[in-house]
Order: structure tokens, then sequence, then C-alpha cells
């Protein structure tokens, strides 16, 4: 276990963002960053912004986002999950964190560690599996630098082999198959399984671990 001196501080979370309302404070190319990443996850995303940049516009005249084209308020922040603060005014960006806090709002001020709740890291998507990389806000462009070596290594049959993995385990289940975490360790030979995946001999890679995983598991009475 690291200790306090070596331990960021930053706590490993993913957030489902589903539904609930985002605040997005900015109207540039840097808040249009922030608002395609929300969007992607299925976010009620809301803009606020003395001017929008025009792929903010048209996605606001698209009913994608709500947005509102005035002087950020403090009750603005009021329902949200959470807060990006991403305008071109520290004092502002300032202003928004504070008011967050207040209200009990995760806030995030873009290049502004130091008045965050939370950093974005920088992600791989494979289907359901997200890699995340993060260097605590110190250096993102590492972090990007790391995710894009990662890319090389996780093709998209990492994508097919979650949803691989959860068939496997939801049909175990139905047969009443009780493994133990060390059985999973076992079968699931990364190399082998995702060689087949990239093949599409989908059905092949679901019966090996079928196979295997019966003979490990034990039937529950």
């Amino acid at each position: 276990m690291k200790n306090h001196a070596q331990s960021s501080g930053y706590y490993p979370i993913f957030l489902n963002v589903q539904g609930k309302k985002c605040l997005v404070v900015g109207g540039g190319e840097v808040a249009l960053r922030k608002v395609k990443t929300l969007l992607e996850h299925a976010a009620n995303v809301e803009v606020v912004g003395l001017e929008l940049c025009p792929e903010l516009s048209k996605l606001a005249r698209g009913g994608k986002i709500k947005s509102r084209t005035k002087s950020y308020n403090s009750t603005d922040v009021k329902g949200a999950l959470i807060v990006i603060a991403a305008t071109d005014n520290a004092k502002t960006n300032e202003r928004i964190a504070a008011d967050a806090k207040k209200q009990g709002v995760l806030v995030n001020v873009v290049d502004t560690p130091e008045h965050s709740d939370f950093i974005v890291p920088s992600t791989l998507e494979r289907g359901d599996i997200i890699i995340a990389v993060s260097t605590s806000g110190k250096s993102p462009a590492l972090a990007r630098k790391i995710r894009t070596e990662l890319e090389n290594k996780f093709g998209e049959e990492y994508g097919k082999l979650a949803e691989t993995v959860s068939e496997v385990r939801n049909q175990l289940r139905q047969e009443g198959i009780a493994l133990a975490n060390e059985a999973w360790q076992e079968v699931l030979r990364l190399d082998a399984l995702t060689r087949l995946l990239r093949e599409d001999k989908v059905q092949e890679a679901k019966d090996i671990m079928l196979d295997k995983l019966r003979k490990l598991g034990q039937k529950e009475s």
C-alpha cells in the first residue's frame, strides 16, 4: 500500500453520466472538446457562454445540447452532476469552481488541477473496455503519448473479448456453475483468445473458455 507521501491524492473512478446534467461553461474549442466527450457518453449537456463557436452552435440548433448565450451565473450550477470550467478567464473559472464546491457539485477547471475536484484522463476505448491514463494533471501530453502507445497494443478484438467473456459468464450462471477468480485468470489467455477474435472465430473462443471453466468450476447445490 502506498503511503500518503507517495499517493497522488486522486481516487481513480469511472462515473456514469448517462442522462445526467453536465454543465460546461465556455464557448470555445476547449469547451467543444469537453462537450463532445460528454455526448459520447450520453450525458445531458448544458453549455453556458457569452459566445459559442460554430460547432457548438450547430450542436445546440440540432438539439444535441442545451445552450444559454449569456454570462455565467452561480445558479447555472444547480442540479448538475459535474461542472467543467472552460472559459478563457482565470477569475471566472475560479468563481465557477467556488460556486460548484459550495453546492456540492464536482468541478473540473481545465488545465488548473489545483482548483479541480477531478481531472479527465486520456482514454482508450475498445467496446466496453476503457483504459484511462493520468499523470495527476502534471503532464497531459505524457498521458496522451502513453495512450497512443497503448492503442497499438490493444486493438478492436479486445472489445469483442469483453463481450464474449460476458456471454460466457452469463452462460455459466445459467448452468449454476460457481467459479473462483483464479479460474478466470487461468482461462483468460489473452494472446490466444484475441488471435481467434481477430480472425472472427468468436464461437471457437467462447467454446474454449466454456470447456475449461466448466472443468474448473463447481456446480452450485
